[in-house]
């Protein structure tokens, strides 16, 4: 027997460790949805998902690697999805949007398509062509049926409306929702780092082309400084090992990931956040990262890489410093005068409010809101 939903949310990854997603699960319950959710990870007793009128369905990670991955991924959503009726499938990634797209055909519902990366130009598909038309040709089949679409960022929105033709992608910038942050256990703490260390805090996936190799190069020559990792991810193994080959154990630690509703209070008591996309693709010279709007809300200033988007911001609002990550030496000076300059560090921790002022999620989340609203009524 088919059930009866108001929206059915898929996600490739496990929705209760997305801020994104329980950001947008958080709102769907608001509005009074019953909201059957699909994604991969621990099972409910183990993780539950803290989210009014909300079902969690974890499915079996599929096994395969690459277009073979894909390929179950999309079987399995796409058998799940098809057993439930619902007004609204929402897609929260592209690799879930064929299977949610087959889904809202069947049964006459709405498709919307979250575009949390510009997935035809991520670091993935640099010098892959075939991969790259592979996804070109799914997003231009799928996303213009949908709608409504969500995106990360201004050129994103204007690169989905040129290449796919969908119309007024919403943007919804990923910044946690305005909120009183008492510090928790202190990274400092964690690590057991000198009193007088200042903690450097690289957070979020470790993996490549996001800077964490040459921030461990960098370690090598600076003083004063620890830094921390602070969440998992594919370099995460390989990294541990070159941190120890090279003696660096002191100064360069890693923690395991919090969970998304923890992790601000942990963030507060770091001194510097580190966002370093490299300028591989166009997903990072368009990104705006989670990382960038959660040091910013902390109250912790930034180092980012010289990429338009985010060192436009830092920039414009002073609450940090711009680096070319490619450029070693300048890494490390850049890096060692943020160390040394306890002043100018509390003056940009000052300032990292007014970001918020333009940035801020109860802007996205009426956007957010009144797109669902027309879809369900």
């Amino acid at each position: 027997m088919k059930t009866e939903f108001d929206v059915v949310f898929a996600l490739t990854g496990d929705v209760r460790r997305n801020s994104r997603a329980l950001k947008q699960l958080r709102l769907l319950s608001d509005l009074r949805l019953n909201v059957l959710v699909l994604c991969y990870g621990p099972a409910p007793a183990e993780l539950p998902l803290a989210v009014p009128n909300a079902m969690l369905q974890v499915l079996p990670r599929p096994s395969g690697r690459g277009p073979r991955f894909f390929w179950n991924v999309h079987r399995q959503m796409r058998r799940a999805a098809l057993r439930h009726s619902a007004r609204v499938y929402h897609a929260s990634d592209l690799y879930v949007l064929p299977a949610m797209s087959g889904a809202a055909s069947r049964h006459g519902g709405n498709l919307v398509f979250d575009s949390r990366e510009l997935y035809t130009h991520v670091a993935s598909t640099t010098g892959r062509p075939w991969v790259r038309m592979t996804w070109h040709l799914v997003q231009k089949r799928h996303a213009r049926r949908a709608s409504a679409v969500f995106t990360v960022s201004e050129p994103i929105a204007r690169r989905l409306a040129r290449d796919y033709l969908v119309a007024d992608p919403i943007v919804l910038h990923n910044v946690p929702p305005r909120q009183s942050i008492h510090p928790g256990p202190h990274l400092r703490s964690l690590v057991s780092a000198p009193e007088d260390a200042v903690i450097l805090l690289h957070q979020g996936s470790i993996q490549k082309a996001r800077g964490c190799e040459l921030l461990v190069e960098a370690m090598h020559q600076l003083r004063g400084g620890v830094l921390i990792f602070l969440g998992g991810g594919p370099l995460k193994p390989e990294l541990k090992t070159h941190v120890r080959r090279m003696g660096l154990t002191h100064c360069v630690h890693f923690l395991d990931p919090v969970a998304p509703d923890e992790l601000l209070a942990v963030t507060a008591t770091a001194d510097v956040g580190i966002t370093l996309l490299e300028d591989t693709c166009l997903n990072h010279r368009f990104a705006l990262p989670n990382k960038l709007f959660e040091y910013l809300i902390a109250g912790v200033p930034v180092i980012s890489s010289d990429l338009a988007q985010v060192a436009g911001i830092v920039r414009k609002f002073n609450v940090g410093r711009v680096v070319n990550p490619g450029l070693k030496q300048d890494l490390v000076q850049t890096l060692q005068y943020v160390i040394d300059h306890a002043d100018q560090r509390r003056l940009w921790a000052a300032r990292t409010s007014s970001v918020l002022e333009t940035y801020n999620w109860e802007n996205a989340s009426e956007r957010f809101t009144v797109a669902y609203r027309k879809l369900v009524e």
